[in-house]
């Protein structure tokens, strides 16, 4: 049976519908990641979408989704991936260990689209050679 992990962030509009997707392809069906956010933005950034097509991940019908349809569900692993996620983090019954990942928000990035494209495939790159890493090394945070 795979493992649960659910990524959290504020919006769920970039970093943690990344983390799903890269999370889902890096877990090779060892693994079903769901996200959610504390204050869901209702959309996924195109930017993101945008990002994650390089890698040959298509992420263009993920949803913003809200922590509290989550709330019941056992997960093995909760991930927080910005600050405020990890403040509003609720105590998930039947939930696992709980880890901190910060990562920068790319929907800050300021500049032409291509600017800002640069920095979300930055903060792509860093959330993959993060779970890449836990994935190889569990045992490390």
């Amino acid at each position: 049976m795979s493992k649960r992990v659910l990524i959290l962030c504020t919006g769920n509009s970039c970093r943690s519908q990344m983390a799903e997707a890269l999370w889902q392809t890096l877990g090779n069906g060892e693994w079903q990641a769901e996200s959610a956010g504390s204050k869901p933005a209702g959309y996924v950034h195109p930017l993101a979408v945008k990002a994650m097509k390089e890698l040959d991940i298509d992420i263009s019908n993920y949803e913003s989704k809200s922590l509290d349809q989550f709330r019941e569900e056992p997960f093995d692993l909760v991930v927080t991936v910005c600050d405020n996620a990890q403040e509003a983090c609720p105590v998930f019954p039947g939930g696992g260990e709980v880890f901190h990942w910060p990562f920068y928000d790319p929907a800050h990035a300021t500049g032409s689209e291509d600017e800002q494209l640069v920095v979300f495939r930055r903060v792509r790159d860093e959330i993959r050679d993060r779970i890449q890493q836990y994935l190889h090394n569990p045992s490390a945070k």
